[in-house]
């Protein structure tokens, strides 16, 4: 192929791709697609609403047009703007399926974090709010109720599709008891449970963890099947199931804690038990899981030594422990759920 024929524009898109990332996130933070939920405004009826000065109005509300989060009828100042289908079903915030919350911790969090990407690259040492003297990201978390709760609400839109895809796809029927190891909301016992009505499941979580989960087990009303049990992964044996999960956890661990984990679950599994890890699991060749490469990379930004991983690499540590069997199921998006038979 000759150099004339060459194209930038993936570079250059790329590039510029912030400035789009930018834009979504503070549409979620002001609230738009919520406050345009089920109805219709004019961009100056909307930047009102916002607080927004005119000079921005127009840019920002017809970029997220051409963007295709929101839909707008006519031109000029009299067009009105609505939520596109997808906007009004995950980024309206009263909707079940709202995946916002994670936005907003991009949007708080994240985004000056990835910042110091470079000094992560270099020293190996986490960017958050460590770096700066601050409590861990956890630590905080767990001594505050009311943030846990709202940190949990936030990745509970993301979770909800791998688990639901999960409860779908894999074969629970051979299985009596599930238990889901750093369970948090305990939602994805409540969507296996909900699917699969001879499955008893149990939400394994730290102490303050557990009213969260309860309340969550009763609003949908599997408070009989669904139980919550407390603990350390790191210092107390796992509560024994046919089917232990582990939903986006061994990735935020070094490889000494992830085999830690990996044993627990081995020695609390019966004979034919199984082992799920879900997670954006990169692929084998490592060329083509993009979401899941910046996942690990992310881990680096959070904690340093913790990095995402292959369906090989989960094979080849669930082996040394006496794993017999694997299999990856993949399960929405960038995520695959990996999957170790006793």
């Amino acid at each position: 192929m000759s150099q004339s024929q060459l194209d930038p524009s993936g570079i250059l898109q790329t590039a510029f791709s912030f400035w789009s990332s930018k834009v979504l996130l503070t549409a979620v933070e002001f609230g738009v697609f919520t406050r345009l939920a089920g109805r219709k405004l004019t961009g100056d009826e909307l930047g009102a609403e916002l607080g927004l000065h005119p000079r921005g109005i127009a840019d920002f509300f017809d970029a997220l047009v051409a963007m295709k989060f929101l839909q707008r009828e006519g031109d000029g100042v009299s067009a009105k703007y609505h939520n596109t289908p997808e906007a009004e079903l995950f980024l309206d915030e009263k909707s079940p399926r709202y995946v916002g919350g994670i936005l907003i911790m991009l949007n708080a969090r994240l985004f000056k974090f990835w910042h110091d990407l470079p000094e992560a690259l270099r020293t190996g040492k986490p960017q958050n709010e460590v770096k700066h003297g601050q409590k861990g990201i956890f630590e905080e978390l767990y001594a505050d109720l009311p943030k846990l709760e709202q940190f949990m609400g936030a990745m509970t839109g993301l979770s909800r599709i791998n688990f639901e895809a999960l409860a779908e796809k894999f074969d629970f029927s051979k299985y009596q008891t599930l238990c889901d190891v750093g369970g948090a909301t305990g939602l994805l016992s409540i969507e296996v449970a909900k699917r699969h009505g001879h499955l008893k499941c149990t939400s394994f979580d730290l102490p303050p963890v557990e009213p969260i989960a309860q309340k969550h087990i009763v609003s949908a009303g599997l408070d009989g099947r669904v139980s919550t049990a407390v603990g350390d992964f790191f210092k107390d044996p796992l509560p024994k199931a046919d089917v232990i999960t582990m939903g986006m956890i061994l990735h935020d661990w070094n490889l000494e804690k992830k085999m830690h984990l990996i044993r627990a679950a081995y020695e609390a599994l019966p004979p034919g038990g199984a082992l799920v890890a879900i997670e954006a699991l990169i692929d084998d060749a490592r060329r083509e899981n993009v979401q899941g490469l910046m996942m690990s990379l992310n881990m680096l930004i959070e904690f340093g030594d913790a990095f995402d991983y292959t369906g090989a690499d989960f094979k080849k540590w669930c082996s040394e422990v006496g794993f017999k069997r694997f299999e990856v199921i993949h399960l929405a998006g960038p995520s695959s759920a990996a999957i170790a038979y006793k």
